[in-house]
């Protein structure tokens, strides 16, 4: 873990949230909680990785369940999914490769397929592995975007934990971490809105 202290110590003098996010993540080691924490307080997992076949229409998990995808799509940023998930509701997603990050929307099935406002961000890595054949590798940080009101960090005790168990390297830890810091800082800059924080990026994503 010692690999990763030089990138949080310098993480505060980063600006807007990110660098409040970075305080918050050297609270434990000023606490006097080691960041290795001890076995069973964070229990660590290998990263989650996820296989998207365009030409079966299924997605398959770390476990190699297959799911059935009722819609796949290509532009030149990203791979569109959306397929139901728990039953009746209705999971979109968009991989995004240059930014290292997954877009999630997740509709209620009583309210049908629409546009909703709030949004669920995985960091990690996204692309393709062949023609018709998309992976994604998730790195344990997510953001949680109220649309217009905030932006929250979630998971860094897992990426910590996960890091001092050697499920991830140090390359892949710095990795996650400046690519939350960078989502965040652009998120708050754009009042919280993720639509135009990634049209800044020449994104334009389109939902059901």
């Amino acid at each position: 873990m010692s690999a990763l202290l030089p990138l949080l110590v310098a993480m505060p003098t980063v600006t807007g949230v990110a660098g409040y996010v970075a305080r918050g993540m050297r609270v434990p080691a000023i606490a006097g909680i080691p960041h290795t924490a001890p076995p069973g307080t964070l229990p660590a997992r290998r990263p989650g990785v996820e296989y998207f076949d365009l030409s079966e229409l299924i997605t398959i998990d770390t476990r190699g369940f297959a799911r059935q995808v009722e819609n796949f799509r290509i532009e030149s940023w990203g791979l569109y999914m959306g397929r139901v998930v728990a039953g009746k509701d209705f999971l979109q997603s968009w991989l995004l490769p240059e930014l290292s990050v997954r877009v999630n929307l997740i509709h209620p099935a009583h309210l049908g397929h629409h546009h909703s406002l709030d949004y669920h961000l995985d960091i990690g890595e996204y692309g393709p592995t062949g023609p018709r054949r998309w992976k994604a590798v998730d790195h344990y940080l997510d953001i949680v975007v109220r649309h217009g009101h905030s932006s929250e960090l979630r998971g860094i005790g897992n990426l910590l934990a996960a890091h001092a168990a050697g499920a991830v390297t140090t390359e892949q830890a710095h990795h996650a971490l400046d690519r939350a810091a960078a989502a965040l800082d652009g998120l708050a800059a754009y009042d919280h809105k993720v639509d135009r924080w990634l049209a800044a990026h020449g994104v334009t994503l389109t939902w059901l």
